[in-house]
C-alpha cells in the first residue's frame, strides 16, 4: 500500500486551507507540508498499526500484521487454521467426540500474567517462526490446550462414616 496518495491529499488539503490566508500564510503551508511529510506518514502508519491490531483481536487465533518495506505498508492476514469437523461415531459406540467451543465466539477479554523472561523469549521466538504475532500466538496455544486437556473432575468424597482417612498425623 503505497501512503504517497494520501500524504499528498494531506499536503492539498492544507494549501487549501492557507490559500484563505494570503499570499504568506500559502508560502509558509508549503514550507511546512514539504518538512511534515514524515510526521504524516507516520500518523498514518500508526493508525494502519492500530487497525491490524484490533483486526487480530477479532481474527484470533489468526493474525493481520503490518509490515514496512522502504516506503511501502503492506498487510499480511494470516488466517486462523482450519480444523476437520468433528465426527460422531454410533451412538452408545463411546467414541462421540466432546463439542468443542469455538474460539472466535463472543467478546474478547484480556489478561496479564507474568512469566520467566526465558519463557518470554521463547514464546516470541515460536511466534515470529510462524509469522505470528505474540498474542496470536498465545492465543493459538491456549485454544490448542483447552481443547486437548482432558476434563478432570474432583474425586467423590467418600461416605460419612467411612473408615478412609488421607492426610498428615503427628
Amino acid at each position: 500500500m503505497d501512503l504517497t496518495s494520501y500524504v499528498d491529499s494531506l499536503r492539498q488539503e492544507l494549501a487549501g486551507v492557507a490559500e484563505l490566508g494570503g499570499e504568506e500564510v500559502r508560502a509558509l503551508a508549503e514550507r511546512l507540508t514539504g518538512s511534515m511529510e514524515s510526521a504524516f506518514r507516520l500518523a498514518l502508519l500508526e493508525a494502519l498499526s492500530a487497525a491490524a491490531g484490533e483486526i487480530t483481536r477479532d481474527l484470533a487465533p489468526g493474525s493481520v500484521e503490518l509490515r514496512l518495506r522502504g516506503r511501502e505498508a503492506n498487510f499480511v492476514v494470516t488466517p486462523p487454521p482450519v480444523e476437520p469437523p468433528l465426527q460422531a461415531g454410533p451412538a452408545g459406540s463411546g467414541t462421540d467426540a466432546p463439542a468443542v467451543p469455538d474460539a472466535e465466539d463472543g467478546p474478547v477479554s484480556r489478561i496479564s500474567f507474568r512469566l520467566p523472561d526465558q519463557l518470554k523469549s521463547r514464546i516470541e521466538e515460536a511466534a515470529n517462526r510462524e509469522g505470528l504475532s505474540v498474542n496470536a500466538w498465545l492465543v493459538r496455544a491456549a485454544t490448542a490446550a483447552v481443547q486437548s486437556a482432558p476434563l478432570v473432575r474432583p474425586a467423590a468424597r467418600a461416605p460419612r462414616g467411612s473408615q478412609r482417612y488421607t492426610g498428615w498425623v503427628r
